[in-house]
């Protein structure tokens, strides 16, 4: 089984409102070049679409990988 399998097993009931929270997207665009978040996070939460930072909270499984990855801890 990989891991996209195993995610999909995960059930909880997620919050109206997202518990991610991104101090300064204009930082992620100018001085982040790699886009760890988008790499590093196993529920993939993290997208680029048009030159922005997108989150799917509901998705994310709390395991802390983001706050590890992100060079400017977001």
């Amino acid at each position: 089984m990989n891991l996209e399998d195993k995610l999909f097993l995960i059930r909880f009931q997620p919050d109206n409102r997202s518990h991610i929270r991104i101090k300064d997207k204009h930082i992620c665009l100018t001085d982040c070049e790699k886009k760890w978040c988008t790499f590093i996070c196993p529920a993939k939460v993290y997208d680029w679409e048009e030159k922005e930072i997108k989150t799917a909270y509901e998705g994310c499984i709390e395991c802390g990988t983001c706050r590890y990855g992100c060079l400017f801890d977001n």
